[in-house]
C-alpha cells in the first residue's frame, strides 16, 4: 500500500498555493489511478499554511470516492477536533524524536505530543467517532538541529504514543539521515513492540536513498509506505532536502518486484504530468517520467477496474 502524501506533505513546503478545485482533480485522478489512501491535508490555522486552509473540503470531497481511505495530519487537540467533525478516516500526529527538532518545529517536547494523544484520544472515544489515531515519529534516524537520535528513544517514544491511546504508529526518516542497514535494525524492533499496530514507513530521498530505504523495509516485513507525486515536500529543518519519495517510482520498483500496488503507472505519470503544470516555477523530483516504463516491465500497469 502506498499512501499519497503530496496534497499535505508535498504542498506545505513549496510557496505555490494550488487551488480547490485543482486539488479535488488530483485526488479524483489518484483515486482513478488505483491510489486507496491519500493524505489531502492539515487541520493547522490557515495564516499558518495557507496552502492547506481548504482542508475541511478537501475531507468531505474526498469521502465521496468509494474505497478510499482519507487521511491529515493533525498537530495538537484543535486540530484533532476539526479532524473528528470532518468525518475522517484517519488522523497523523506528528511526534519529533529529536527534542530539538520538536521544540522547534512544534514548540513542544516529544513527551507533551505524547501527553497531547492522550488527550485527542479521550475527545475522540467522548464523540463516539471511529476516527483513527495514528502516532507518527519524526526524525527516527537523525536530526538536522540535534545530529545524532538514540534508537531506544525513538522506541520508547513509540511505547509511549501506544500507551497514550494510538491505534496506529509510524516511523519517519524527516531529514534523509537513514540507510538500510539503520533501517532494518530500526523497523525490526519497531515491529516486534507494535506488531500489526505498525502502519508504515515514511522516507525522504534527500540523500538518493529513499527507494532503498523502503526496500530495507519492506524486507522486515513493512508494507505500507509514505509517499508524494513528484517528489515534492521535505522539511523546512533539513536544508537541501529534495523532499520524499516519489510516488511513481515507488509504484515502478515494487511492481518490477511483483509486488502489486493496485496502481496504474501510467495513470500516475499522467497525473505529475498535470499536477507539473499547476506547479509552474517549483522543483519536483523523481526518474521515471524522464524514460518511461521499460518495454521488459512485467509489473502491474494498470489498476482494476
Amino acid at each position: 500500500m502506498i499512501r499519497e502524501v503530496g496534497l499535505r506533505d508535498g504542498l506545505q513546503s513549496i510557496k505555490t498555493v494550488v487551488p480547490t478545485e485543482q486539488k479535488k482533480a488530483w485526488i479524483r485522478a489518484a483515486h482513478a489511478a488505483g491510489q486507496r489512501e491519500i493524505e489531502v491535508g492539515s487541520f493547522v490555522p490557515a495564516k499558518l499554511l495557507p496552502q492547506l486552509a481548504d482542508t475541511a473540503e478537501l475531507v468531505a470531497f474526498a469521502r465521496t470516492l468509494p474505497g478510499l481511505f482519507v487521511s491529515v495530519l493533525v498537530p495538537n487537540l484543535r486540530g484533532a477536533q476539526d479532524a473528528i467533525a470532518s468525518g475522517v478516516d484517519l488522523m497523523i500526529v506528528p511526534l519529533s524524536a529529536s527534542h530539538a527538532h520538536s521544540l522547534a518545529n512544534l514548540r513542544k517536547t516529544p513527551d507533551d505530543v505524547v501527553a497531547e494523544v492522550a488527550r485527542i484520544r479521550a475527545a475522540r472515544d467522548a464523540a463516539g467517532a471511529r476516527t483513527l489515531i495514528e502516532g507518527g515519529v519524526g526524525t527516527a534516524f537523525g536530526c538536522t538541529l540535534q545530529g545524532h537520535v538514540a534508537p531506544d528513544e525513538v522506541l520508547r517514544l513509540m511505547q509511549a504514543l501506544l500507551d497514550a491511546g494510538a491505534d496506529r504508529v509510524s516511523l519517519a526518516d524527516t531529514v534523509g539521515y537513514a540507510d538500510p542497514r539503520v533501517v532494518r535494525e530500526l523497523f525490526a524492533r519497531a515491529q516486534a513492540i507494535a506488531g500489526d499496530r505498525f502502519w508504515c514507513g515514511h522516507f525522504h530521498d534527500t540523500r538518493g536513498l529513499g527507494l532503498a530505504n523502503v526496500l530495507a523495509a519492506l524486507q522486515t516485513g513493512v508494507t505500507r509506505f509514505d509517499a508524494c507525486l513528484a517528489g515534492i515536500g521535505g522539511c523546512p529543518h533539513a536544508p537541501g532536502a529534495s523532499g520524499n519519495v516519489t510516488t511513481e517510482d515507488l509504484a515502478y520498483m515494487l511492481g518490477s518486484m511483483g509486488v502489486d500496488t493496485g496502481l496504474d503507472i501510467d495513470a500516475l505519470l499522467a497525473l505529475r504530468e498535470q499536477v507539473q503544470s499547476w506547479l509552474a516555477g517549483e522543483t519536483l523530483h523523481g526518474t521515471l517520467w524522464r524514460a518511461g516504463l521499460p518495454r521488459t516491465f512485467a509489473g502491474v500497469r494498470h489498476a482494476a477496474a
